[in-house]
């Protein structure tokens, strides 16, 4: 199946519940934060569906918020933010609806995202991918995204 074109838009704040849900729902199965539930367990009294909810809220009001809306809904969304001086954008997120996902909805909303900061002033883009996240790295190298480094996320109670 072929996806429709999205209509893509920067996000309003009536958005953000329906955003909220995506972004949780399409990242509930590869989230580190989830992983890091089933060895800690909730963090302060927060699972990783709180915590992400709080870091949805920061990045709504600090990021560029980007929509792609296909058959009258959100299908899909993305979080960016430009550096100016460097010309270096950096993509936080990339969710399409669960129901969605490999039908090409994650390659347009990446491409007018890319766009979009292009249009800004971007001649840089970053951004970051599990390792094991294999669909999202394989449509990013496939858009002519070059690795340049690994990291691990330790972490520890204090």
């Amino acid at each position: 199946m072929n996806a429709v074109p999205l209509q893509i838009r920067p996000a309003a704040p009536a958005d953000f519940s329906r955003i909220e849900s995506m972004v949780i729902e399409s990242f509930a199965p590869i989230t580190w934060a989830r992983k890091l539930d089933q060895e800690f367990g909730p963090l302060n009294g927060l699972d990783w569906r709180a915590r992400w909810s709080l870091r949805l809220e920061k990045i709504f009001q600090e990021q560029i918020v980007l929509v792609g809306e296909a058959d009258g809904g959100l299908a899909a969304m993305s979080s960016s933010a430009l550096e100016r001086k460097s010309a270096l954008a950096y993509i936080d997120l990339l969710a399409v609806e669960r129901q969605r996902q490999r039908h090409g909805y994650g390659r347009y909303m990446l491409r007018g995202t890319i766009r979009h900061l292009e249009q800004m002033g971007a001649k840089y883009v970053n951004l970051d991918c599990l390792t094991d996240n294999d669909h999202a790295n394989e449509l990013y190298r496939g858009e002519g995204f070059r690795e340049v480094a690994r990291h691990i996320r330790w972490f520890r109670e204090i």
